[in-house]
């Protein structure tokens, strides 16, 4: 009799198979989470979790009264994810094109591409050309975990790039589309609604007056790393500092923000206040592209400060440069970003006579009376005949000069006499004391120190020619904080510009105040040295174009000889002084008996389009000490002295 279809060994059978595929199962289930389970959960988490940087805003760099210098703006840069870029997607391509400002074929290009082909040079470990390479950022706290990553695709690649897969090909993953995306442009970017197409918001460096204070406040580079000024000097308080957070993200790269398991926001940057008075420094940079006009020097430089307290309102050099565009700058148009009042060193000529005399008259070796003979080739002094320098101007004095007549016409033999009094040591010690041969220790890096020697490495002629300006070097910066002594009453004053550190919500952090160095000479004697110095302006002294009506003004001029190379008929090379090449100054300040504000103007190599192809201090650099003077007397409110008691007793002061 027959059993039917259900036989003995199909049940063995069946049951073997039933058996065998439930011990595989069994078997994979084993596989997946006891072998092989660590590789797996770490795929997982690779696909799932993901770290993302948060970026610190550097700080703002403002003026005195609050005008941006420098700030961050907020942009993003756009990438797209081919992998999810549908077809359906694609007739909205034209009009993304034209938001962000390129081609359609670009585009359709750039989300056609979904793979790369490993490179050799990839499988030896070294990423593909136009890979991303991750790495950490410096700024993430340094107890961020290790694989906190800069998600900005380091900035400086195209594309992020996906594991090879079975071909050995690498999976494009997101390719940058454009890194200057404004947020109003962003927001229509996002309402196409194309999958795959999404940002990274960063901060980016901008500059919003261009080119002005551009030596001061500095630049940083492409990758926010500061590179000068006070971008660079205040770094430690601008930068801020990153935070991140910790999260997971779904198939289409969206943050399960549920999935969140650790958050450290960013520290935004402090804002820093300068001293620069973004008015002043435009009048400075508008009057110093006027003597650009019409000299053509080499270079020029004009400083304004406030000779109370040290702090500089301007600073403008020429040539100078556009922050914004400082890498497209030619490798000869760089020396645009020297900061030539800092970094170049020049011999300052008459400028340099203030030594001499107020050394001599707070020594009490000599009153404002003493009188000079100027019409000496030669002189003794310890026990060597020394030859005198010739004067400058085209006077020839047929008398004896007193003080205020040396000061008054510039007269070269006249300091020289006056030095000697003071001897080498003290005349020396003196233009220690006045900062020469020193940085400052302005706030700006590459500073010169200038160059004076001790008196143990002159020689015979260097007593003669010193006083005038010759055989000593310094910057800009050191002769106007020079003058600045007499203006502040003989104290020696740190030139300045930051002014304040604020935070993020405005709250005062450190305000900076006026730091006297050191006292150089008696408050008596700058008084006299003030009233001296308004004899160089009067119509009597030699840069009469420097006065302003109605008011009293202090300065003096400053023609230098520069030191070229000349080569020798033997072929040997020599420094001399050149008849053709000058620096013309006139550094001073106005109202004389209470000092408001400081001007230095330094022209270097205008003699070209000077009448006799000279370039005179009291020519070149005196007018512009007049108009720029002129221009900031109605906006920084300063006025005559109108005591006349006291105008009368400073007109009569210091005659001692």
């Amino acid at each position: 009799m027959s059993k039917g279809f259900t036989t003995s060994y199909r049940i063995a059978l069946l049951a073997s198979l039933m058996l065998a595929m439930f011990a595989g199962l069994e078997a994979r289930l084993v596989w997946l989470h006891v072998i092989d389970r660590d590789e797996l959960l770490r795929s997982v988490d690779e696909a799932r979790r993901q770290l993302i940087a948060d970026y610190a805003r550097r700080g703002d760099i403002v003026d005195d009264h609050g005008a941006l210098l420098a700030t961050s703006r907020s942009i993003v840069i756009l990438g797209v994810d081919p992998q999810f870029v549908r077809n359906e997607d694609r007739t909205k391509l034209p009009e993304l094109a034209s938001l962000i400002g390129v081609t359609v074929a670009d585009l359709q290009r750039t989300c056609d591409t979904k793979t790369r082909a490993t490179g050799k040079n990839e499988a030896q470990g070294a990423p593909a050309a136009g890979s991303v390479v991750i790495t950490l950022n410096p700024q993430v706290p340094a107890d961020a975990p290790a694989a906190v990553v800069d998600t900005d695709a380091a900035r400086n690649d195209d594309t992020e790039l996906d594991e090879p897969d079975k071909e050995d090909n690498r999976p494009i993953r997101w390719a940058k589309l454009s890194d200057q995306v404004p947020e109003s442009v962003y927001a229509q970017v996002t309402k196409l609604g194309i999958r795959g197409v999404y940002g990274r918001r960063v901060y980016r460096r901008d500059y919003p007056h261009n080119e002005m204070a551009a030596h001061i406040v500095g630049y940083v580079d492409s990758q926010e790393r500061p590179v000068a000024g006070i971008e660079h000097y205040a770094d430690f308080y601008l930068r801020g500092e990153n935070g991140w957070l910790e999260s997971e993200k779904d198939g289409k790269s969206h943050e399960l923000a549920q999935f969140r398991t650790r958050e450290v926001p960013a520290v935004d940057g402090f804002n820093v206040t300068l001293s620069i008075d973004a008015t002043v420094q435009h009048i400075a940079e508008d009057e110093l592209a006027k003597v650009a006009e019409q000299y053509e020097p080499e270079k020029a430089t004009i400083i304004v400060s406030d000779p109370q307290t040290g702090f500089i309102l301007a600073l403008a050099n020429y040539p100078t440069f556009d922050l914004n565009t400082f890498n497209k700058l030619s490798k000869e148009d760089q020396r645009r970003m020297r900061n030539i009042a800092v970094a170049d060193e020049y011999e300052p000529g008459s400028v340099f006579k203030i030594v001499a005399v107020s050394g001599a008259l707070n020594d009490g070796l000599v009153t404002t009376q003493s009188e000079f003979d100027c019409t000496l080739e030669k002189i003794d002094y310890n026990g060597i005949t020394r030859s005198l320098p010739r004067e400058d101007s085209s006077d020839h004095f047929d008398h004896p000069l007193s003080v205020t007549e040396i000061i008054a016409h510039s007269s070269n033999k006249g300091a020289a006499q006056l030095a000697m009094r003071l001897g080498d040591q003290r005349f020396y010690d003196y233009a220690r004391a006045f900062g020469f041969g020193q940085p400052t220790g302005f706030p700006v890096g590459g500073e010169a120190p200038g160059n004076l020697k001790s008196p143990d490495k002159w020689d015979s002629m260097t007593i003669t020619r010193m006083p005038m300006g010759q055989s000593v070097t310094a910057t800009a910066l050191q002769m106007q904080q020079a003058m600045g002594v007499i203006a502040s009453g003989g104290l020696l004053l740190r030139p300045q510009v930051i002014r304040q550190i604020r935070d993020s919500n405005g709250e005062l952090v450190y305000n900076f105040g006026r730091i006297e160095q050191r006292r150089v000479i008696s408050e008596q004697t700058a008084l006299t040295m003030a009233r001296l110095l308004t004899g160089v302006v009067s119509p009597q002294g030699n840069a009469p174009l420097a006065a302003i009506a109605g008011f009293e003004c202090a300065g003096k001029t400053g023609t230098a000889q520069k030191l070229l190379p000349v080569t020798l008929a033997s072929g040997a090379t020599v420094m001399r002084y050149s008849e053709k090449h000058h620096v013309a100054s006139f550094i001073g300040f106005f109202p004389a008996s209470h000092p408001q504000v400081s001007i230095a103007i330094i022209i270097d190599d205008a003699d070209a389009r000077c009448p006799g192809g000279v370039a005179f201090g009291n020519q070149v650099a005196a007018p512009v000490f007049k108009r720029l003077g002129e221009r900031l007397i109605p906006y920084l409110d300063i006025r005559p002295t109108i005591d006349n008691d006291a105008r009368h007793a400073f007109a009569l002061g210091g005659a001692r």
